[in-house]
């Protein structure tokens, strides 16, 4: 499970992805110092935490490296909810006071969410509002492979994401 990056790590990372190729120190620490004062050594140091953390890759280049993402900040996002999620002791009402939070446009992203990863063949149901919502959570429908009497399969649990290497070692 990752956790949230620091407010400096973010800064960075939010350069790696924005610039989605291989950067320098240099290149970020330049774009850095017009929101902060900040040293090449803190940059540095920042980059090579990230990349210990699994968050980047990197690749010599003469004396200095290039820094490159290892994952999207989709992925990223995507994982700190699913951790925050994943320790709610009621899952379906956290989702529903999460529903409520969002706006129009959030929950139209998430509608458009759901028919891609249903596929073209499947109707999507846009979420409900707290105001919509039953008393008890909704089961899915049924597909036409499943029988009445089959239990809806468990949910995939998606792929670690890059803080989750198998080293062993404390993120």
């Amino acid at each position: 499970m990752p956790r949230p990056l620091g407010e400096l790590e973010d800064a960075v990372m939010t350069r790696v992805w924005k610039w989605n190729r291989p950067v320098t120190v240099r290149e970020v620490l330049e774009d850095l110092q017009q929101e902060r004062s900040i040293a090449y050594t803190t940059v540095m140091t920042v980059l090579d935490n990230l990349h210990q953390k699994g968050w980047v890759r990197r690749e010599s280049e003469g004396r200095a490296y290039r820094y490159e993402a290892v994952s999207t900040r989709a992925a990223y996002a995507a994982a700190l909810m699913n951790d925050a999620w994943s320790q709610s002791d009621n899952p379906a009402a956290a989702l529903v006071a999460f529903f409520g939070m969002m706006s129009e446009e959030q929950r139209q992203a998430l509608g458009d969410a759901i028919r891609i990863v249903q596929g073209p063949e499947t109707p999507a149901q846009p979420p409900e509002t707290p105001a919509q919502a039953p008393e008890t959570p909704a089961q899915p429908p049924e597909t036409p492979a499943q029988g009445r009497e089959t239990p809806a399969p468990e949910a995939e649990t998606p792929p670690p994401g890059p803080g989750a290497a198998s080293d062993g070692g404390e993120r």
